[in-house]
This record gives C-alpha cells, sequence and structure tokens, in this order.
C-alpha cells in the first residue's frame, strides 16, 4: 500500500522550516498562489483538523515505497555534499527514457529547469512566447527580470492556440508549450506538436522551444506522444519533466530536462551548485526502478478523474477533457468565491485562472476524497 501523503508527514516529522524570501509561486509548483497559509486559516469545520487538499496537483497517495525505503536508508549520507551523486541520477533518467546522459540535466523541480530556460534564452530583446492560461513560472520570471513577455490566449476550446502562437515566434528566444496543459488539462497529439515545433524552428533560427511535459504519465489519448525524440534531431528543443506528479514526490524538489548537451550548458551555467539533496537523489532513482508505480497510479488517477467528471457532468457543468490528475470546470459562476466557500467546508481546490474566472481547477484525490469532495461541491454549488 502506497504510503500517503499526511501518513509520511506525521512518520518523518516533516516541518516548515525555512525562510521564504520569494514570492509563493516562484519557488515551486506546490506553492499555489493564494493558497499557501490556507491550511491554517480555515480549520473549524474541517475533520480532524484535516483538509481535503486539491488544490496543487499533488499525488494524494504520497511515494512509492521504494522511494520511502530509499530515504529512509539514505540518511547516513546527509553529512556529505551531494554534487556527486547526481551523475548516478542522470544516468537512471537517461536508461529510462532512452537518451545519453549528457541529454539530461537536473533542477530543483520542473520550476528550476523553467527559471533557467528563461534566463538564458529570454533577453529584452528576445521575447517568451505563452500561452494565457498556462503554468505561470516562465512568465512571472520574465515580468520578474523585465523580459518582454508576448501571452496568446487558449482557443474557443480551451486549447493551446498553436497557430496563433507560431504567429509570435519570430524575434523570440524562448517558446513555451504545456501539453498536457495547465490548468486546462487539454492535451495535443504528437502530429501536432511535432508540426508546430518545426514550423517554430523555421520561424526563427534563434528560438529554443521547451516543451513542459509534466503531467506526461497520466496521458491516455492515444494520439499523444513525448517530444524527447525531437531533442536528438533539434539542439534548439528542451524537454521538461518532473517527479513531484506521478512519482509523489512534490517535497522532494527534482525535476530534469532533456536537451543537446549545448543548449542544457547555456542553462546548466546558472544553475546553483549541489542544489538536488541526497535524499531526493536516491528518491528518485528508486521511484525510476519502480516502473509499475507509474501503471499504478495512472490507473488509480483515471478511477478517480472520471467519477469526478461524470459527477460534474450530470451536475450539468461541461469540463474540459482532461489528460492530467487535475480538471477543470466551467462552473458558471465566481470562481474565487467557489474556492474560498470549499475551503470552508473542508475542501482545498485550486487557485483562479484569469481570464477563466467562471472555471475551477480541481487536483484529484484518491476516490475516497473526491465522493467526499463533491458533496462540499454540490452543497456550495446548490
Amino acid at each position: 500500500m502506497s504510503l500517503s501523503r499526511r501518513t509520511f508527514v506525521r512518520t518523518f516529522g516533516v516541518g516548515s522550516a525555512g525562510a521564504l524570501t520569494l514570492p509563493a509561486w516562484l519557488n515551486a509548483r506546490g506553492l499555489e498562489a493564494g493558497t499557501f497559509g490556507t491550511d491554517e486559516a480555515v480549520t473549524a469545520t474541517w475533520r480532524d483538523g484535516v483538509p481535503i487538499k486539491l488544490d496543487s496537483n499533488e499525488n494524494p497517495h504520497g511515494p512509492a515505497p521504494a522511494a520511502v525505503r530509499a530515504i529512509e536508508q539514505s540518511f547516513r549520507r546527509a553529512s556529505l555534499y551531494p554534487s556527486k551523486g547526481e551523475q548516478e541520477v542522470r544516468d537512471a533518467i537517461a536508461k529510462a527514457n532512452g537518451v545519453a546522459a549528457d541529454q539530461v540535466m537536473l533542477g530543483c523541480g520542473s520550476g528550476e529547469i523553467l527559471r533557467l530556460a528563461v534566463q538564458a534564452f529570454c533577453t529584452p530583446t528576445r521575447h517568451l512566447v505563452a500561452a494565457k492560461p498556462t503554468f505561470e513560472t516562465p512568465a512571472k520570471y520574465a515580468e520578474v527580470l523585465g523580459l518582454p513577455v508576448r501571452e496568446v490566449p487558449v482557443d474557443g476550446n480551451l486549447a493551446l492556440d498553436l497557430k496563433a502562437m507560431l504567429a509570435q515566434v519570430k524575434g523570440a528566444g524562448l517558446v513555451f508549450l504545456c501539453n498536457p496543459n495547465n490548468p486546462t488539462g487539454h492535451v495535443h497529439g504528437k502530429a501536432a506538436v511535432t508540426a508546430f515545433v518545426e514550423a517554430a524552428l523555421q520561424a526563427d533560427p534563434e528560438v529554443i522551444v521547451l516543451i513542459d511535459e509534466a503531467y506526461h504519465e497520466f496521458v491516455a489519448d492515444p494520439s499523444y506522444g513525448t517530444s524527447i525524440p525531437m531533442v536528438s534531431r533539434h539542439p534548439r528543443v528542451v524537454v521538461s519533466r518532473t517527479f513531484s506528479k506521478i512519482y509523489g514526490l512534490a517535497g522532494m524538489r527534482l525535476g530534469y530536462a532533456f536537451g543537446a548537451p549545448a543548449t542544457l550548458t547555456r542553462m546548466e551555467r546558472l544553475r546553483l551548485d549541489s542544489a538536488i539533496g541526497g535524499l531526493t537523489q536516491a528518491a528518485g532513482v528508486a521511484a525510476l526502478a519502480d516502473p509499475m508505480q507509474v501503471t499504478r497510479e495512472h490507473a488509480a488517477n483515471l478511477e478517480a478523474r472520471t467519477f469526478t467528471i461524470d459527477w460534474f457532468t450530470k451536475a450539468g457543468y461541461a469540463v474540459v477533457p482532461s489528460q492530467t490528475n487535475f480538471i477543470l470546470a466551467h462552473i458558471k459562476r465566481d470562481s474565487a468565491k467557489f474556492k474560498d466557500d470549499c475551503a470552508a467546508q473542508g475542501v482545498l481546490i485550486g487557485r483562479v485562472f484569469p481570464p477563466l474566472t467562471q472555471h475551477t481547477r480541481i487536483s484529484i484525490g484518491t476516490l475516497a476524497e473526491m465522493k467526499q469532495a463533491v458533496q462540499v461541491f454540490g452543497r456550495v454549488l446548490a
């Protein structure tokens, strides 16, 4: 049985030590803007003081048992600097994905990968191209650095508008393509993504295209395919992944990228040395060594996601077809108020994603959690 995130916290005494000196959205995927701190603010109606946490697209089952064992067994290495262990992680990632180790780069979560890409490839005269809405970190980093951003609205089906994004490529330093997209859950098939990337590379000889595949392991759409094979053909393509989602290691902070060695070097030189701790390294290698964990988590997520989509659909609310561990539902009312009202009844859901202010993003928990959560959704919507 997988270790739940709540049991993991109780078992290992994980606390909140460490000061945050940057805004929450700059530190990690899991720190949802507008929800950080809510756990302490709204407790009166939560059963046993613990909310149903459906706000950060985390794995509700926690890390795989193999990863937990690896963490336990690695505490003795806590006195050693972790830099030498990174090669083992790179080798494991490369082997699991059929690439060379020098085509792999590590990051302190994939959030660091996205930051490094913006820093390495965007300039005051080379803008960032991103969808709106999409995962905001690249655009937020660009804004902090004073770099130009061109955001392209999603289309009428809330899918990334690839044609409109392509029109903004010329003169760009970086194109950020989140596939499947957060917060919509929509995925573009392999043929569409390949055609877009090749057209973008033709449109500008200097642009870098970064494809964020944070939710890759959840996809069931047969038209979809990873973009990793493109990195061997196109030195200006980077693909990012994470251990935060299906592997349940969001708190360990381990992301990675695939790319041509020369391209990754441009990012690597900006990276903090020894940023991947020894316990994190051990957990990542152990997680990759248990491929059945991905199969189990994929199946559990699909069951709970299907249940949740069916509930909203039967209640009369449209849901964007999702290939992730979250859904985006059109609730036909102010999503900020809906979020607050759900929190007051012990269910935390995702932040608002303008301009979709009548849509709500809900992470998929366990099936038991979703069966409880929809009761709250029904009361609030009524």
